[in-house]
Order: structure tokens, then sequence, then C-alpha cells
């Protein structure tokens, strides 16, 4: 497909239709506190790091935002165990605290419903490092959510992202593949990357399911279990992800 992919800071008139556009992803995943209060600030803050590809008709069919961060301010240094909601607020508090960022990362690279499998994803990872290089960045590390993990769920991460394909020792999960082949290496696992708790009720809402019994349930879509508790109404959901990092 002919793409054309720019920055939000250069067509800012498709920050609605980028935002709008057709997705996949579970509904509990939208849940995510720190994703719900500082997602929808992303076109705001960080226009020049957003990516939005169209068609030939002008169509937005992708969208990959990204945010600057300082890594290697005092007291980091390493890639969070917090992962996805670590990273978010690091850049906005860095943002907001005057912190030079010497690094950026991945925050969502998401292809429009029905366009999967077309290569897109892979443009788009091209895209963003491309786009870190041109502001000055050396590095790109993305907090990747292994899109074949939730047929695995109780598997665990670590053994689940050092996974390879036979063949040609490519990683087993088509996304970590995506990123591997485009130059990225696998760093570390965020156990705590995202948190989403709600009560049984809510949860029931979301899913069709039960959530009827103590204990750990397989979601379709979770990539691990959600933990749940009868007793007290609750469950809870602590996704973790892979750090990738990609030298720009």
């Amino acid at each position: 497909m002919e793409l054309t992919i720019t920055t939000l800071a250069v067509r800012p008139e498709l920050a609605r239709p980028m935002y709008e556009m057709p997705e996949t992803w579970p509904e509990f995943v939208l849940e995510d506190l720190v994703g719900w209060a500082n997602y929808p600030r992303l076109a705001v803050d960080f226009p020049e790091y957003a990516l939005v590809a169209t068609d030939p008709d002008g169509t937005v069919v992708a969208r990959a935002y990204s945010v600057p961060f300082a890594l290697h301010a005092p007291g980091r240094g390493k890639l969070p165990e917090g992962g996805w909601d670590q990273v978010l607020l690091w850049a906005f508090s860095d943002l907001q605290h005057g912190r030079m960022p010497d690094t950026v990362s991945a925050i969502e690279i998401c292809v429009a419903k029905g366009l999967q499998g077309q290569g897109i994803s892979g443009r788009m990872v091209a895209a963003m490092r491309e786009n870190a290089g041109r502001l000055g960045f050396r590095e790109v590390v993305a907090p990747v959510r292994p899109n074949a993990k939730h047929l695995n769920a109780s598997v665990p991460m670590e053994e689940y992202a050092r996974r390879t394909r036979t063949e040609d020792g490519l990683p087993y999960d088509p996304w970590l593949r995506v990123h591997v082949r485009a130059g990225g290496v696998i760093e570390a696992v965020a156990p705590v990357s995202m948190t989403v708790s709600a009560s049984l009720a809510r949860w029931r809402s979301w899913t069709g399911l039960p959530f009827d019994e103590d204990g750990p349930v397989e979601v379709p879509g979770a990539l691990v279990p959600v933990q749940c508790s009868v007793a007290h109404g609750y469950a809870v959901y602590v996704e973790p992800n892979v750090w990738v990092r990609h030298r720009v």
C-alpha cells in the first residue's frame, strides 16, 4: 500500500481522524489509569513525535505515538520495570520540569482495523526511528506488547519473550519479530507495564465472563491471567511488556 507518513506537527488537521481511527484494542486495556490520564495529551504536548499514515485517498490507516524522556536522569539510568506506565509518567514529568530528554520511547503503533498483515506496522517502526534521528536522538526504546502472547497467557513473559523460530532464529512472536527485523534488540521484561483494577461488575461488562471464582481468569486479549477476588469484589490485571532497544 502506498502511504504518506508525516508528523502531527506538520498535519495538525489529522489529529481527530487519527484519534478516531478504527482499532482493535481490548476494551479493558483502555482502562489503565495512567493511560487514561495521559494518552489524550500526547497529540497536544508531543505533536512532533506523533506519526500518522494516510493512504492515497487521505484516509488515516495507522498512527504511532512516541515521547521524549530523560532516561539517564539521576535516579533512572535503566529501562523501568514499570514499562509503558512509567515512561509516560517520566515523559510528562520531564516536560513539566524542563528536563532535557535523551531518549525516545514508543508509546503506541496501531494499524487500522482490517489492515493488519500488510507490513504497515514495520513501516511505522522505521518511520518512528527516522523521526527520532531527525530530532537529534540516538536511540528509540519500546515497551512492546507482544501481539500473540494472549494465546499463551499462562506462560511467563520472560520465557515467552525469548522463544525463537527454528528456521531463522527470529522471535516467535510476530510483533517482537517486526522489531528485531528492524534492528531492535530485546533487552528486558517490564513486569508491571500496565495495571487495570476494577470491580467485578466492570470486568463482567468488559469481557462477558462471570468472574465468579477466586484466582486467575484467562481473558481474551489479556497477555496474562486477570487475578479475581470474589470476596473483595474486584479483579486486577497486571500486564508485562518487553523492552526493545533500537539504535538510530
